[in-house]
């Protein structure tokens, strides 16, 4: 599978001066027979879970506590619909919102991304477990598509032996790199117990045409933007025609620090608007912690150094992300009040999706006054044939907010922008009642009014 020189077929000696201890070598099935029917395990988020173990662990039927920490199901497996097993997720996506809604046992752990690394760390699974790329003529393992919080719990299972890490390896992921020693973005096979030859390819997530909706919020959000600027940005259709934007625009010089890499991303680097030149601490390169997209992404970042996949602590720092030149944020939302309150992963009180890092990147663009945070939303949604509105005098009970007020920079619709740093409750209504859809302004500007000195807006 990786040629006559592959590393793990022989007695090399490793990077670190000493000889390597050779992990072994075990099919899917095999690997997963290695956990007990009570036990932990530790994955990744998303594009960092092991496809063909995870199947495997999911062919199993003798589970009696299996408790699993992850985030960000990307895998479909049987696993999580056993009896016996047990899913903690920092963040939800499809495939758990179907296993609740399925009456599988599932529970969300609220965290953002940057708490990742020391949750797991408290909760130090027996088990660790990750996708790779296939070992170099080193004996390095890139991690491919994340790095994000399970970095050094990977590294801590593999330094254990009361612990164990697997790690499954495919020449379908692509290989990425890190920065230095610290950040190197790999695993060595002395630091492995059990090696998992797949050939799985990364779940790819082809990004959906945008709206007109979309086209308009991306307008005006982009007026924001000017060039030299240092960007993050997520998955969705406004992002990407902000991108879209962007890169046939007259603007350039941008520096991209983001926690997902996406197919954006890529574009503005297909056009020549990245250059990363005098951004920050990580000029050069673009800085992300994970990426999810196409496989045309894959393939792009496949040997690509122009792009350097760092721990979520060091990306998701508000210190280091203060640190770039001029860094705007730009993130979304499901709701948002009078007072600048965001919901962004709820849906009534129901977990959507997750906390993730939009609130790192949302609170550090406020260390610098040259720095901007962009929520963007639509003004509205359909509920039951009814239209309502995402901007709302008060929340309801039962509502659960990702971003306090007193974080929330600058609200994005299709009818504008709100600029709220700095105004008053006051002004924040009026500012926000301009940007929403016509039908209810008017109960926005009389909550603003009742807001007026302090008071609260609900009647």
């Amino acid at each position: 599978m990786w040629g006559g020189n592959c590393p793990i077929c022989q007695d090399n000696e490793s990077p670190r001066g000493m000889v390597s201890a050779m992990p072994q070598q075990l099919t899917p099935n095999e690997a997963a027979a290695r956990l007990e029917p009570a036990d932990t395990l530790g994955i990744p988020l998303g594009p960092g879970q092991p496809p063909a173990l995870l199947r495997a662990l999911g062919e199993r039927t003798d589970w009696s506590d299996l408790r699993v920490y992850g985030a960000l199901l990307a895998v479909g497996t049987e696993l999580f619909s056993r009896p016996g097993v047990h899913y903690l997720s920092g963040f939800f996506g499809p495939l758990e919102r179907a296993l609740r809604d399925a009456g599988a046992h599932i529970e969300f752990t609220p965290a953002d991304f940057r708490r990742f690394g020391p949750l797991l760390e408290r909760q130090a699974p027996r088990v660790m477990t990750t996708v790779a790329t296939p070992p170099d003529a080193d004996g390095w393992c890139s991690l491919s598509l994340h790095s994000g919080g399970t970095v050094d719990e990977l590294r801590r299972a593999g330094a254990d032996p009361q612990r164990l890490l697997v790690v499954e390896v495919s020449d379908g992921y692509p290989r990425t790199f890190g920065l230095g020693e610290r950040q190197g973005h790999a695993l060595h096979i002395d630091e492995i117990d059990v090696l998992v030859p797949s050939s799985d390819t990364p779940l790819a997530l082809p990004t959906a045409p945008p709206t007109d909706v979309d086209t308009e919020i991306a307008r005006n959000a982009v007026a924001f933007i000017e060039s030299g600027a240092t960007l993050q940005t997520g998955i969705g259709s406004i992002p990407s025609q902000i991108a879209t934007l962007l890169a046939q625009g007259d603007g350039g010089d941008y520096g991209l620090h983001s926690e997902m890499f996406t197919d954006g991303c890529m574009q503005l680097h297909r056009a020549g608007k990245i250059t990363n030149a005098g951004k920050g601490l990580y000029d050069g390169v673009s800085v992300t912690t994970f990426a999810f997209g196409s496989e045309d992404l894959y393939a792009w970042l496949d040997g690509n150094t122009d792009v350097a996949f760092l721990p979520v602590d060091i990306v998701n720092s508000p210190e280091v992300i203060a640190a770039n030149r001029r860094m705007v944020s730009i993130n979304g939302a499901l709701a948002v009040d009078i007072h600048g309150q965001v919901v962004a992963d709820t849906i009534d009180g129901e977990q959507f999706s997750g906390i993730g890092g939009a609130e790192d990147f949302v609170a550090a663009a406020g260390l610098e006054l040259s720095d901007r945070s962009l929520v963007c939303l639509p003004s509205t949604y359909q509920k039951d044939g009814a239209l309502r509105s995402r901007i709302l005098p008060w929340f309801g009970p039962g509502a659960v907010v990702t971003t306090p007020r007193h974080h929330v920079d600058v609200i994005v619709t299709e009818y504008g922008a709100a600029e709220l740093e700095g105004r008053t409750v006051q002004e924040r209504g009026r500012a926000l009642a301009a940007i929403a859809h016509p039908l209810f302004r008017d109960d926005l500007l009389a909550a603003a009014e009742r807001a007026a000195g302090g008071r609260s807006p609900v009647v």
